[in-house]
């Protein structure tokens, strides 16, 4: 019997140490070091892992004599899920979905996998296997008939030794696997137990030469920690294919996913999800859902355009202001950067006058998305003022523009899109940066007032209009 040792392992990154350590020298976390024990010439058998056998395939190709497979794209027929994954889910893809517990995941690829193996949806109904680690077979059943799953095409098991998971994919054969959780599943070859980081990287790497050699896409669910992370080694990231990340309020209805890595798409996309009694349905408008139907403007908001990815997003800002007895005033950002908001209050204070340094300032942009790009600026900047002079903007008007330290409104991207997205929903003006003269005759076409300004205090005059 191999002669058994122990090492300390860090739960974050996967750092090892022959001792515990208080904080971790690579990741920086403190108490992340669990204890391990490793043999010193582990030998995996070899029905264990799957085949690495060497094929015409696996040889070097010239990339001109590579076959382009029309059907390498797997579409969901779910356009807000298709949209986040670049077209649908790559054939032989290693895709990794995480999110907050309850959040429904495990509702979104179980719709996923009624979609792709329902021959009412998709003309070509593909195998799924579903690994239900966490649950029994009948509580996934429970959730099956909710969502009105009914497919003889979609197996379930609540198998988490990786093996015997290896011999039912070899019975099987799938089309479609998913393996949730990945912190629930364990190799009988490793002596760490599961959700521990050898057990994760080595089960991650496993899964992937499966996903390459036998052309299953593949999607493993995983945790997060209560920082919001992804539990185990940043290594799991770097293997998969794709991060998709499901975010949202337990408390509310509506769930957005992201996409942290893709590689054979743009990171940029989201897709709006709203949670029913039945399911996930898809918000294809969410403009409409983020904004207030409320005919008046009320003062301290604004509603600006701004980009996700090729979708624009129109989005209501709040702001609220109020005196504070303390020395050191507020301030606090919800769905902006923080760092932006401090920018923005400054050049308000330097360029048009307003001290707001015995006052908090707060920021909110409604529907819980967070805003990166840098045309929120002038939309944030005349919701402060308005809530600091108690003034309501001009009714059906949205800001576009960023803003500069010198108080000059700069030129963003798309502006005929978001102008286009803005008429759609009804809006009659709009409030943009100056722009050239082949983009002024493209949105001098709309159907939407357009006013451009160059500085902000000419954006605050057209902005109040008689108010």
């Amino acid at each position: 019997m191999a002669k058994v040792k122990t090492k300390w392992v860090c739960q974050s990154c996967g750092y090892e140490s022959f001792s515990y350590l208080g904080r971790c020298p690579d990741c920086g976390n403190f108490a992340t070091f669990c204890e391990e024990s490793v043999q010193d010439t582990p030998q995996l058998k070899s029905n264990s892992a799957p085949s690495l056998v060497l094929n015409s395939e696996l040889r070097a190709q010239k990339i001109n004599d590579i076959k382009n497979d029309e059907k390498i794209r797997l579409k969901t027929n779910m356009q807000e899920l298709d949209r986040v994954l670049g077209g649908g889910f790559v054939a032989g893809s290693l895709v990794l979905l995480a999110g907050d517990p309850g959040i429904g995941k495990s509702t979104l690829i179980l719709q996923t996998c009624k979609n792709l193996c329902s021959k009412d949806i998709n003309k070509n109904p593909v195998c799924a296997l579903y690994i239900c680690a966490e649950e029994s077979p009948e509580q996934v059943k429970l959730r099956a008939l909710r969502l009105g799953v009914n497919s003889d095409c979609l197996y379930v098991t609540n198998q988490n030794c990786l093996e015997e998971v290896i011999k039912q994919i070899d019975e099987i054969k799938p089309e479609f696997l998913v393996v949730d959780s990945i912190q629930a599943v364990f190799s009988s070859q490793i002596t760490s137990s599961s959700g521990s980081v050898s057990q994760i990287r080595e089960c991650t790497n496993i899964l992937m030469h499966i996903a390459k050699q036998k052309n299953i896409t593949t999607v493993i669910i995983g945790h997060v920690t209560k920082e919001g992370n992804i539990a185990g080694p940043k290594v799991l990231e770097h293997m998969v294919d794709c991060v998709i990340n499901f975010e949202g309020d337990r408390y509310k209805s509506y769930r957005i996913l992201r996409s942290i890595k893709n590689r054979f798409g743009t990171t940029s996309e989201v897709g709006v999800f709203n949670m029913e009694d039945d399911g996930l349905s898809e918000v294809l408008n969410p403009s409409e859902l983020f904004l207030n139907p409320s005919e008046s403007a009320n003062c301290g908001c604004s509603v600006i355009a701004t980009l996700e990815g090729t979708r624009v997003l129109l989005l209501e800002i709040q702001s609220l202001t109020g005196s504070t007895p303390y020395p050191n005033p507020r301030r606090v950002a919800r769905g902006i950067e923080y760092n932006r908001l401090l920018q923005i209050l400054a050049v308000l204070e330097k360029r048009v006058g307003l001290n707001l340094s015995k006052q908090d300032v707060y920021i909110n942009v409604i529907g819980g998305i967070d805003i990166i790009e840098p045309a929120a600026d002038l939309g944030v900047a005349l919701a402060v003022l308005s809530c600091a002079r108690d003034i309501p903007l001009r009714d059906k008007t949205v800001i576009i523009g960023e803003l500069g330290l010198s108080g000059e409104i700069r030129a963003v991207d798309n502006l005929e899109k978001r102008l286009k997205e803005a008429q759609k929903l009804g809006f009659e003006c709009a409030i943009i940066p100056c722009v050239n003269k082949n983009i002024s005759q493209k949105i001098s076409k709309l159907d939407i007032k357009v006013i451009q300004v160059s500085k902000l205090t000419d954006a605050i005059i057209q902005a109040f209009g008689q108010n």
